[in-house]
């Protein structure tokens, strides 16, 4: 099969009312430095990465301007711009970086108006189809920093507001200060604590997306998938995505690589049919 028609076996979903992506994403995080931390080892091969991404039938690209900082979205804007039509790429702000793997919230609403400029400028882009707040600042209301984003979606530099890594208190918080239209939690087969989020981003109509989604090795859950991918000769990690794709038709995930061959294995997994036997197991 086509990659092109690989990325739209799993079918699509609709975020915002508006925006229509097939339901199989990429992650730009790792097109960077180690410990998510200035350029790739191979910027051109990175490059290359992101323009195959697009030509397999990937069209929704989820970034932040803390991964290099700045490096992922720069190198996607050098891949697509100016971007093909129906390209939905979702950045996000809320992260301040000061060295390989470290991690400093600032979600101050000043702050993030620095950001999505800056996101602006990065991405080449006029407006942003989907700004998430990359995390509540414990020091900052949701409400400021939604109120942020809010006033630049009026102004028309945002279309979309999402929220990462929240739970259902939070997120119902957040829904008085903004129109939220996703979710963005980890989980995956192993990790489950944002269950409760899926079902109500379901209910909601909401879209879920969730980050590390190929965990297994090393959990209960890792006998079951490595005896399910030899019984439809796959690998673990496309099992993994399969049961993302089958646990709800709000879920879209996002793996991500930096390597275009596991890219291609990713997608592939978007043609495995997972039976219910299979399914519960899992779940």
């Amino acid at each position: 099969m086509a990659l092109s028609k690989q990325a739209s076996t799993a079918g699509t979903i609709t975020i915002g009312g508006d925006l229509t992506v097939n339901r199989m994403g990429f992650g730009a995080m790792r097109i960077t430095g180690r410990g998510i931390w200035g350029p790739p080892a191979d910027r051109a091969a990175a490059v290359k990465l992101i323009r195959h991404v697009v030509e397999a039938g990937v069209n929704f690209i989820d970034t932040a301007d803390s991964y290099g900082p700045y490096v992922s979205e720069e190198i996607i804007a050098e891949a697509l711009a100016p971007y093909p039509a129906g390209v939905v790429i979702a950045t996000k702000a809320g992260f301040v970086r000061k060295g390989p793997d470290q991690w400093v919230i600032d979600a101050r609403p000043e702050r993030l108006r620095e950001c999505v400029e800056g996101s602006l400028r990065r991405l080449k882009l006029e407006r942003i189809d989907l700004m998430q707040l990359h995390r509540i600042d414990p020091k900052v209301p949701a409400e400021e920093s939604l109120g942020a984003l809010t006033d630049l979606q009026q102004a028309g530099k945002i279309r979309h507001i999402g929220v990462s890594e929240t739970t259902v208190e939070e997120y119902e918080r957040c829904k008085k200060s903004a129109k939220i239209v996703s979710v963005q939690n980890r989980y995956n087969v192993a990790d489950r604590d944002a269950e409760d989020v899926v079902d109500v981003c379901e209910r909601g109509g909401i879209a879920f997306l969730p980050w590390y989604p190929l965990a297994g090795k090393g959990t209960p859950k890792h006998k079951a998938l490595a005896r399910i991918a030899r019984a439809h000769d796959a690998t673990e990690t496309q099992i993994a995505l399969a049961w993302l794709l089958a646990r709800s038709p709000m879920v879209l995930p996002i793996p991500g690589t930096s390597s275009i061959e596991h890219f291609d294995e990713n997608l592939a997994a978007s043609n495995i049919e997972l039976t219910l036997e299979e399914l519960a197991e899992l779940t």
